[in-house]
């Protein structure tokens, strides 16, 4: 391994481990341990790749050690507010800002144990509100979930009904060629937007799904990559309950 090579692992690790810190002191404690995980896996591949430098390996097996102490101390806070029934953190999206696609904000809460979702969002019906369903669901079609059943609980557009029942149907269709069955309920009176996993996470979006902002052109950055898409401001809150319930 050269050099360069080294040298640009290290330079993600820190990279990586910054934002750790950051996350931590702003309270987006999963958040960081996401990221406090992926920097010590990055530092122990350098470490690995280290000569027989002793100074330098003292100080990379120095800098595991701590984070590794931290990250294991916000696994045992999280553990014990679950179990307490008491986890509640908050992540304020300012206007126009980016960096807050369905990955960054679901995959935290995202595990093995994840078979079912249900998703109470009543502006899943425009063309626009569709396509961050279908993003949605796409997210949660990763080998690390083994997700068997998405409820989706919305409003129905009376102006254009039939394109929002054809989206829908197609979705179902395409989900089940992937084993994943789609149960869709409409209501005229809901209000809340909730997305809840069997796992035990719940996730409060003021704004729902539909929190990004029109893309300024066909061709302009973020209307394919949506952590560049700029957002509307809103706040989203993230439960834990060990017994969920169908919505």
């Amino acid at each position: 391994m050269t050099q360069n090579h080294v040298a640009g692992m290290e330079t993600s690790a820190i990279s990586v481990l910054k934002r750790a810190v950051e996350l931590d002191r702003g309270g987006r404690v999963l958040e960081s341990l996401v990221c406090y995980q992926e920097g010590i896996q990055l530092l122990m591949d350098v470490l690995k790749a280290t000569g027989n430098d002793e100074s330098k390996r003292g100080h990379y097996r120095e800098k595991i050690r701590g984070y590794m102490d931290r990250a294991e101390q916000i696994k045992v806070h999280v553990h014990q507010m679950k179990e307490d029934g008491k986890y509640h953190e908050q992540i304020r999206i300012e206007e126009d800002a980016t960096g807050y696609s369905y990955p960054v904000l679901f995959k935290p809460y995202m595990s093995s144990l994840l078979t079912e979702v249900w998703v109470q969002d009543p502006y899943i019906r425009h063309t626009h509100q569709l396509y961050n369903f279908l993003r949605f669901c796409e997210m949660l079609l990763t080998p690390s979930c083994k997700v068997k059943r998405i409820h989706l609980l919305t409003s129905q557009d009376e102006a254009s009904g039939s394109q929002q029942s054809g989206a829908l149907a197609e979705l179902k269709e395409s989900l089940g060629a992937q084993k994943v069955t789609l149960d869709v309920r409409y209501s005229s009176t809901i209000h809340d937007r909730e997305i809840r996993f069997d796992n035990g996470w719940i996730i409060k979006i003021g704004r729902g799904l539909d929190y990004f902002k029109r893309p300024t052109g066909r061709f302009s950055v973020g209307y394919c990559d949506y952590d560049l898409r700029q957002c509307h401001e809103t706040s989203i809150d993230i439960f834990h309950t060990k017994h969920t319930k169908t919505l």
